[in-house]
């Protein structure tokens, strides 16, 4: 049964050396008493997340956990206007933990964390963006970090989804690629954290509220931890004015933390950026170089306009959504991350052995894997093993795999002719059995028959003399 709760958190303002809602002795035995089970309550906050919120929330309740358990799933609505309470109380009634608590009016998201903070009861909170999803195992790396007493808060690692063969997702792909490779030196935490129920509340006109957690974690005595294990896959812009408001608007409220709380962002540190930026292979291609300068005019302009913005005193802690970033994120993550194993033979290589001779017949074996090669493209990886086997590793989901074992069958079937050399040509057909690793549930295997060919006796098949 779900809570539905409507409040108003419009007092929810908080100076960050507060006293924290347990000690830090009170903290670690609540959570090392001898348990072996770690209890948390993760929180969603969401405005119109219609599109989203479904997936999010069961990203999260399909999380598989070994070191802890969800005690309850909190979605805090603030003030939606399309069907994202809906979506929410649908699912609670299939699932206890989920608890709905309703905003009447939307008053930023640093309003809504402070709702759920109060509601929560666990000894230690997970925040999850409502447009997210969570890789499985990504909650379960974030949770073993807090085995350690010493450690107060862990971030996880934001994988997005946009098609890095256009402008702006090179440029969100190269924002997330920098802070992955800065966060893995000095944590700066966002998208998905967990943190111990030591935070009272936070300050309610912040834009970046986690790092306005991070600031208090750290203030408080506590150590931050990066996790890039725990993976979770978001969307970016895809139009420049979306990605210049939403840049403007992060760099505005680290702006006001380090002004309010006295703690500055390690994305804030010019020399931390340039050191991550040479290594990050932006320039890579001339393409890619030429997109990368373009990324970092952008972000020259975009921390401008909140420098502007910072020094006139505005606020952006209830700002305009960018509408390139709520679409449906699954569509993005049916093939992300995830790989397939194509196993191609050549049917009958044991007689072309016999007819070729060994040798010969390798060279075939190793003519057809350039071609098959060619068929995949760049992002394959094809290797040739013995008695006429070749293997090809493509990143894509299963439906997508069989549709290029299909496609190189055809390739072989449509143009039969592999050359040998001194004007010798062989006749292939290719069977074909696909491995797929999904992101969840078990890999799937399926073979692929080649096609019947209309052929005579055997050494037509083998080599046909080209005059």
């Amino acid at each position: 049964m779900s809570l539905h709760t409507h409040a108003d958190a419009g007092s929810g303002r908080a100076s960050a050396l507060a006293l924290p809602a347990h000690s830090f002795e009170t903290a670690a035995t609540d959570i090392l008493s001898g348990s072996s089970t770690l209890s948390c309550s993760v929180g969603i906050m969401a405005y119109n997340e219609e599109a989203n919120i479904g997936a999010a929330v069961d990203s999260v309740l399909g999380q598989v956990l070994c070191t802890g358990e969800i005690t309850e799933l909190i979605v805090v609505a603030s003030g939606c206007e399309d069907r994202t309470a809906e979506v929410v109380t649908e699912i609670s009634r299939r699932d206890h933990r989920v608890r709905l608590i309703e905003q009447p009016r939307r008053e930023g998201k640093a309003s809504a964390i402070n709702l759920f903070i109060t509601a929560a009861a666990s000894p230690v909170l997970v925040m999850v963006s409502a447009d997210v999803l969570l890789k499985d195992g990504a909650l379960e790396a974030l949770l073993r970090h807090f085995a350690d007493p010493a450690v107060g808060m862990v971030g996880g690692h934001p994988v997005p989804v946009n098609d890095e063969e256009t402008l702006l997702g090179h440029a969100v792909h190269l924002q997330w690629r920098l802070h992955d490779r800065i966060a893995r030196r000095t944590p700066k935490l966002g998208e998905m954290v967990a943190f111990r129920n030591v935070v009272p509340s936070i300050p309610v006109d912040t834009a970046v509220d986690e790092i306005s957690i991070q600031a208090i974690v750290t203030q408080l005595g506590y150590r931050l931890v990066y996790e890039p294990d725990a993976v979770v896959f978001n969307r970016g812009p895809s139009t420049v004015s979306d990605f210049l408001r939403q840049r403007r608007r992060i760099y505005a409220g680290h702006l006001r933390v380090a002004e309010q709380q006295q703690y500055a962002a390690p994305t804030m540190d010019s020399f931390r950026v340039l050191r991550a930026f040479w290594g990050s292979g932006a320039c890579s291609t001339p393409r890619a170089a030429l997109w990368s300068i373009g990324t970092v005019g952008l972000e020259v302009a975009a921390r401008a306009l909140g420098h502007y913005d910072a020094s006139r005193g505005r606020s952006p802690h209830v700002w305009e959504i960018s509408p390139t970033t709520k679409r449906f994120i699954a569509e993005g993550t049916s093939g992300h991350d995830q790989q397939s194993v194509l196993v191609f033979h050549i049917t009958d290589y044991h007689r072309l052995q016999l007819e070729l001779g060994g040798h010969a017949a390798r060279q075939l074996t190793k003519r057809a894997a350039e071609r098959i090669a060619h068929v995949l493209g760049p992002h394959t990886t094809v290797a040739v093993k013995q008695s006429g086997t070749i293997v090809a590793v493509v990143p894509s989901a299963r439906e997508d795999a069989q549709g290029t074992a299909h496609a190189v069958i055809r390739d072989f079937d449509e143009s039969p002719a592999t050359p040998l050399g001194h004007g010798a040509f062989a006749r292939l057909a290719l069977s074909c059995g696909i491995i797929a690793f999904p992101q969840a549930g078990p890999p799937s295997a399926e073979s692929i028959t080649p096609p019947v060919l209309d052929v005579g006796p055997a050494t037509s098949l083998a080599t046909q003399e080209v005059f």
